[in-house]
């Protein structure tokens, strides 16, 4: 990404360096702290490999960790 395209905190993104989407919880140095749309830990992901999420993109991967979680829960 360029400096001026770099997400924002609460953005959500795809880190293909990963192959992992998160949204974007803050800034340390040269790295985003990313977590997990569920929660989770975050991770340093390098700006470069970071591109927003489309919003079919985001409901998509919403929609399948709330299916991870029902079939958890039986």
């Amino acid at each position: 990404m360029t400096e001026s395209a770099v997400p924002g905190v609460g953005d959500a993104v795809h880190d293909t360096a990963r192959d992992r989407v998160g949204r974007v919880m803050g800034h340390e140095g040269p790295y985003l702290q990313v977590r997990p749309l569920s929660g989770g830990v975050e991770w340093d992901a390098d700006p470069d490999h970071l591109r927003p999420l489309s919003q079919d993109e985001l409901l998509s991967a919403l929609v399948a960790e709330a299916n991870t979680r029902s079939r958890q829960t039986r």
